[in-house]
């Protein structure tokens, strides 16, 4: 049952379309994916679940009706991400560039943000943030399982990060935590959730958030703001306000495919009039010329204690890397970047990345290996990294160290039974499944 308030602010704005809308609303969801544009092969795993193109998402896919692709192999090794498809707007908006500084400001569970990263080509740098420590756990695994070589993941509330981050970034995306309408068709206890007083609560906090954003963004760059809710007060209301109060920003205009052109600067996706749940999105421009870029630091390494004998976990981050790369042959093209330690181990942090001194961080970039007193060991994110479009494309094909697994086999390996190899030789291979990565594995 839909409250009643909610029906007149319905009302309010669609006149005699309110029917056709509500009608929507019990209609089942559509389900939709978006196919890694970074894995090569990544179409081919995802064909027996794909049906028809999101129009304004060119990596978007509506699912074929009784598709359940979250439990397949190719999920599992990212070959596509689940998404609703009104919700692939924002970042359709946002538009990134390969070679952008980026922040996903509210990124939760990732798929914005892998979305981005598609778009970005693992040129640049993205970060993304998620305040709630269990969120961004969830956020860093999916950008490492879809082979994100480019993205940092900070566990940080906005007021934090504007200090440290003024006017650095190309782009910001507020994809705000809102009162959820959109999600009544797919979510029922959301409709029980709703009360009049949500909408103006949650401005409240979008405001203060879009606040802090705009801190970050540079001159000339853009701030996208984005809800999957219908009601004014958190969507149009709050960008005019947003604007009354900064007028360094001003609306941009922009069109996306079956969606038509925006309105000062804003867009709707109402779901009896398109497949998806439902989205508002707005693209804001910061007046001013890009100034020049900051010379960045990387975060202080944690000084170990000193031993008498040089073990492994003394050399030099670099030389690991060089080491790293003979072990498990993989193409130093891959590895562009800056190498920290954290713990036992070391990530790339990638060029350009901004100061992450006293931020705190779930993910530091990619991270390489583990680093043991006298061995090291190549990480599963570096695996999934291993068909970035930055290695070349005939690598897995012609490299020594992989090795091709039967999918019944693959399925095994990934429940933790150990394969072997033709030769018997002991050796990090990284195992793959129809070309895509499953891990590494010293095969003996």
């Amino acid at each position: 049952m839909l409250p009643a308030e909610f029906i007149n602010e319905i009302r309010a704005q669609l006149g005699d379309e309110t029917e056709a809308f509500l009608r929507a609303l019990d209609a089942p969801p559509t389900l939709a994916m978006r196919i890694n544009t970074l894995r090569p092969c990544a179409e081919d795993a995802a064909k027996p679940f794909a049906g028809e193109r999101v129009p304004w998402a060119a990596d978007g896919r509506y699912l074929i009706s009784g598709a359940r692709p979250g439990a397949s192999l190719a999920h599992t090794c990212g070959a596509f991400y689940l998404q609703e498809a009104s919700a692939m707007v924002s970042a359709a908006v946002l538009n990134a560039q390969p070679g952008e500084k980026i922040l996903d400001l509210c990124a939760a569970p990732g798929g914005k943000s892998s979305q981005i990263a598609f778009a970005m080509r693992g040129q640049g740098v993205l970060v993304s943030n998620e305040p709630i420590p269990s969120r961004a756990k969830i956020l860093a695994e999916n950008l490492e399982r879809l082979g994100v070589v480019n993205a940092i993941v900070t566990n940080e509330y906005p007021e934090r990060l504007y200090p440290k981050w003024r006017e650095l970034f190309d782009a910001v995306l507020v994809d705000a935590p809102c009162s959820g309408e959109g999600m009544f068709r797919r979510e029922p206890a959301a409709r029980d959730e709703w009360n009049p007083r949500s909408p103006e609560g949650c401005a409240r906090r979008q405001s203060g958030i879009l606040d802090c954003a705009a801190e970050m963004v540079r001159p000339g760059g853009r701030l996208v703001y984005s809800t999957c809710t219908f009601n004014r007060t958190e969507n149009e209301f709050t960008i005019e306000a947003f604007l009354g109060r900064h007028p360094e920003f001003t609306p941009e205009e922009f069109s996306l495919p079956r969606l038509g052109n925006s309105t000062n600067g804003a867009l709707r996706v109402w779901p009896h009039r398109a497949q998806g749940d439902g989205h508002f999105v707005a693209r804001l421009r910061k007046a001013g010329e890009p100034t020049a870029p900051i010379k960045m630091k990387p975060p202080r390494e944690r000084k170990k204690p000193q031993r008498p004998a040089k073990t492994v976990s003394e050399e030099s981050n670099e030389s690991l890397i060089a080491r790293l790369s003979e072990i498990a042959t993989l193409p130093i093209v891959l590895l562009n970047g800056t190498p920290i330690r954290q713990a036992d181990y070391i990530h790339l942090l990638p060029a350009g990345a901004p100061p992450l001194d006293g931020v705190r961080t779930a993910k530091p970039g990619l991270c390489l290996m583990r680093v043991g007193r006298s061995h090291i060991q190549p990480m599963p994110a570096l695996a999934m990294a291993c068909t970035d479009e930055s290695t070349p494309r005939d690598w897995l094909a012609t490299a020594h160290n992989t090795f091709e697994l039967p999918e019944p086999e693959a399925l095994r390996f990934l429940n933790g039974e150990r394969p072997e190899s033709s030769d018997g030789k002991k050796r990090w291979t990284l195992l793959t499944c129809n070309r895509l990565p499953l891990g590494f594995c010293k095969l003996a």
